[in-house]
């Protein structure tokens, strides 16, 4: 099951790494990047839930970085383009991959411990259930160093035009009110 949603969860990764990069070195790039990966991947669980969500949006496709670009101010002539980045590469079908509701849902989790803990054990019952069970420790209770790595990518107040479109979907989804979103 999760190689079927593996492209997305990649794309989305990528996304959010570009957009809100590390704060260091390559350590705190890998660092950035676990964490990242963590929360798109319970996102995108939680988006698709079923093999047969997961095998429809990868025939139909989840509708590209256009958007996002847009709301984070990274669509300049150059980037405007679907198939070119934020980095003005042209080496970006990845790109189209990018699922703006699971980017959305991902960055809430990352910027809210309670909500990514809710989103979490809301996995325990579903199709993506492993055989070893996935702790998503990272997402769920980052530690300083996590922290010190993904400063941009965990900050609310940068995340929340990203996070903000989405939100309210990943509420009803998890069955919670307003009341658990920092």
């Amino acid at each position: 099951m999760l190689a079927d949603l593996s492209p997305l969860i990649a794309a989305a990764t990528g996304w959010l790494t570009r957009a809100y990069p590390a704060c260091g070195g390559a350590l705190a790039s890998a660092l950035c990047e676990a964490q990242a990966r963590q929360a798109v991947t319970v996102a995108a669980w939680l988006r698709y839930p079923t093999a047969m969500d997961a095998a429809l949006v990868a025939m139909a496709g989840p509708g590209g970085a256009a958007r996002l670009d847009w709301i984070v101010g990274a669509d300049t002539p150059d980037t405007a383009d679907t198939t070119r980045s934020v980095d003005g590469s042209e080496d970006d079908a990845w790109r189209t991959w990018v699922d703006e509701a699971v980017v959305s849902w991902a960055a809430s989790l990352l910027t809210d411990e309670r909500l990514a803990g809710l989103a979490v054990s809301a996995l325990a019952d579903g199709e993506h259930t492993t055989a070893a069970p996935v702790e998503f420790g990272r997402l769920r209770s980052p530690d300083e160093g996590d922290r010190r790595a993904a400063a941009l990518l965990r900050h609310p107040d940068l995340l929340d035009p990203v996070a903000s479109l989405h939100r309210e979907e990943l509420l009803g989804r998890l069955g919670t009110g307003q009341t658990l979103v920092a």
